[in-house]
């Protein structure tokens, strides 16, 4: 921070000293940190090893990446920022980066671009300047400043691109950094955050936000940044409730594992939707339909009925003796008890345990009545007395929810009797299983089952609640599926990220609303981002033309790019062709995706081998340097490549159950190209592509 007049012979040298009088900040705030001596800390140990893992975390979050660019810009203000801008001076500057970072006295140097003094940097305009007499946007190469770009929002006209190779004429630092090759995983957009994705980022822990992207809007950044913003503005609450991030795969969360951490956010946990109901091993698959009757909303129904058909109506009376008294509860009364405990809608399990502390009380009643004044000590000694645990045992036995599971998809008669009205007699056999099943741990649980498992854990035991959750690709989710994750989130709040056009499952989300009804958060906001910041024009309008097919009334994305990306459509009659074309796409910059039908992968990965053309698997970009990444379709959804190589379209679509879905996924393989697509086919194109 510092007024705001610059040398006028040397800016650039300026703002680079600047820089390395932060980095040297930087250092010095780590420094202090590793310094610190607890040993004499008078704690007990559980504290002094939570407070030592607490100065680790500081010390990783204080790391200075060489390659990641301390601050990316500068707001030049004309008055006082105001009262949050803390200590803030008539012509105060700020220096915005990725995290906050002081001088030996205290003074900040770099603004962290979640605090609200940093806000106008995303909303300034020229139509409203936000008291900002002047913009800074700064260029990097690797880790070295090498341009500057100047934006006078007093004066419209004004704008200057300065830098190593002189003036020029347009601001191009934007959109160079839009455009940038990707290589690696996924980074953070900190310095390209646009209004309308900030106001996203920026909104309340208290409401659920569901935003609706079409490829390349940077829906999967936005959700992240705003994992980061809340952890920034609620530190404390979230820390205490916790915050996740759920993706479709592991190789999803491998490429984006990245992104907080760069941030300086480090206890945000990743998992997937089957992480988080894995109560048993998945080894088996359903077909498509029977997946589509266990994933459907009516299955918490079925489960409820059956998990409180357990419950039954007590015909005898409870006798405790205590020394020479008898104390009888009548079966009547107990009735009376069980019932209002059902009505109550209380879970399962809790109502189990209440009901013994309820016939203790009943007794108490009674001695109360004869004279006697028992504590609560009796109280607890009834309830924990023979005849009562008998009682409770037979009115209200414990649920084992995967062996509850497992009876209804192995016991006609069972299934029957608390799906009469709800699943029809086809939708039934179709989930029934058709061989018997020993046990639990002999069972092929499906991924779907595995779900279905988790609803009942929560009817039985309330499932612990965070306080963010963050739900990536989530149009491909089922009911169950939504509910599960919901369970994970009644408390807090949610940021539900996809695309209606990508959903590729047979079960894929026909609306967001009844999305955000299956969550439990009806009340959320729908946002749509629809300008395209990522896929080149070309390459998006020509993808936009299965929008009619797969997703009609959905607005195609808008590519606000100025390079109209590499396009291109060959014919190659085998798989050497297409490793020909791998081969003329590396002797370009930027990572390459070799993107083919799930079934094609084997041929394609023996034609590379054969070819000397080092290749790796989704994911394992984060810990490698090779460029080409052979990519089953399967698994290509939310990552991206600077240069895509689509092998066999009409492919991609016959690998899916019904065309619907093959469209759905063959869409989202031709959107994962940052700066260029070829498509190559031996058979002919998709007659939907024209």
């Amino acid at each position: 921070m510092s007024t705001p007049v610059d040398d006028p012979l040397d800016p650039l040298s300026r703002e680079r000293s600047h820089l390395a009088g932060s980095r040297a900040a930087l250092r010095a705030m780590r420094e202090d940190v590793e310094s610190l001596d607890i040993s004499d800390v008078t704690a007990n140990w559980v504290n002094a090893e939570v407070l030592a893992r607490q100065i680790d975390e500081r010390i990783k979050a204080l790391a200075d990446l060489s390659d990641t660019p301390l601050f990316f810009g500068r707001l030049d203000y004309l008055h006082a920022p105001g009262a949050e801008a803390a200590e803030g001076a008539e012509g105060e500057r700020f220096y915005i980066g990725r995290r906050h970072v002081h001088d030996a006295e205290g003074d900040p140097m770099v603004i962290d671009w979640r605090a609200p003094v940093s806000q106008p940097f995303y909303r300034a305009s020229k139509k409203d300047p936000l008291d900002i007499g002047l913009r800074r946007r700064f260029g990097y190469t690797g880790g070295d400043l090498t341009a500057y770009e100047d934006e006078h929002l007093s004066d419209p006209a004004a704008v200057t691109l300065s830098g190593s190779a002189g003036v020029a004429r347009t601001s191009k630092l934007l959109q160079q950094e839009i455009e940038r090759p990707r290589v690696g995983p996924m980074r953070d957009i900190v310095a390209t955050i646009q209004p309308e994705q900030d106001e996203i980022v920026r909104s309340g822990l208290g409401g659920t936000v569901c935003v609706q992207g079409g490829p390349g809007t940077g829906k999967t950044a936005v959700g992240l940044h705003r994992v980061a913003y809340l952890l920034y503005a609620h530190r404390e609450r979230l820390a205490r409730t916790g915050t996740l991030v759920i993706g479709p795969n592991k190789s999803f969360l491998h490429y984006i594992e990245q992104v907080l951490p760069a941030l300086g956010e480090l206890s945000v946990r990743q998992a997937t939707v089957d992480d988080l109901v894995a109560h048993v091993e998945v080894r088996g698959a359903d077909d498509s339909t029977a997946a589509v009757v266990k994933g459907d909303a009516r299955m918490a129904e079925v489960l409820r009925r059956a998990v409180h058909a357990h419950v039954s109506m007590p015909t005898e009376p409870v006798v405790v003796v205590r020394g020479s008294r008898r104390w009888r509860v009548p079966a009547y009364e107990l009735e009376e008890t069980v019932r209002e405990l059902l009505d109550r809608d209380i879970r399962y399990g809790a109502a189990r345990e209440a009901l013994p502390q309820r016939i203790a009380h009943a007794v108490l009643v009674q001695m109360e009545r004869s004279g006697e004044a028992p504590d609560d000590r009796v109280q607890d000694a009834v309830a924990r007395n023979s005849a009562v645990k008998a009682a409770v045992k037979a009115i209200w036995p414990p649920v084992d929810p995967a062996k509850l599971v497992l009876r209804l998809l192995t016991d006609a008669d069972f299934l029957a009797e608390h799906a009469a009205e709800i699943l029809s007699e086809d939708e039934q056999k179709t989930i029934l299983w058709a061989k018997p099943v020993r046990s639990v741990k002999s069972a092929k649980w499906s991924a779907a089952d595995a779900v279905l498992i988790d609803e009942v854990n929560d009817l039985v035991s309330r499932t612990a609640s965070l306080g963010h959750v963050v739900l990536d690709e989530a149009q491909d989710l089922s009911p169950m599926q939504y509910r599960a994750v919901g369970r994970r989130c009644t408390t807090g709040s949610a940021t539900i990220l996809g695309d209606l056009a990508q959903g590729t499952t047979p079960w894929a989300t026909r609306s967001w609303d009844e999305a955000l009804a299956h969550l439990g958060k009806s009340e959320g906001v729908i946002e749509e981002l629809t300008a395209g910041f990522r896929v080149p024009t070309d390459v998006i309008a020509y993808a936009s033309r299965l929008l009619p097919h797969i997703a009609p009334g959905l607005a195609p994305v808008a590519s606000i790019r100025e390079n109209p990306g590499f396009f291109e459509i060959r014919e190659a009659s085998g798989t050497a062709e297409v490793v020909v074309a791998c081969g003329e796409l590396l002797r370009q910059g930027g990572s390459i995706g070799l993107i083919a039908a799930d079934a094609r992968i084997p041929a394609l990965a023996e034609a590379l081998t054969e070819a000397g053309l080092t290749y790796l698997a989704p994911g394992e970009e984060t810990t490698r340097t090779t460029r080409l990444t052979l990519v089953p379709a399967s698994l290509a959804k939310g990552l991206e490549y600077d240069y895509v190589l689509l092998d066999e379209p009409q492919a991609v679509v016959d690998g899916e159950p019904d065309e619907r879905t093959g469209l759905r996924r063959l869409y989202v393989a031709l959107t994962r190209a940052v700066s260029g697509l070829v498509v190559v086919h031996g058979a002919g194109l998709p007659v939907q592509l024209g």
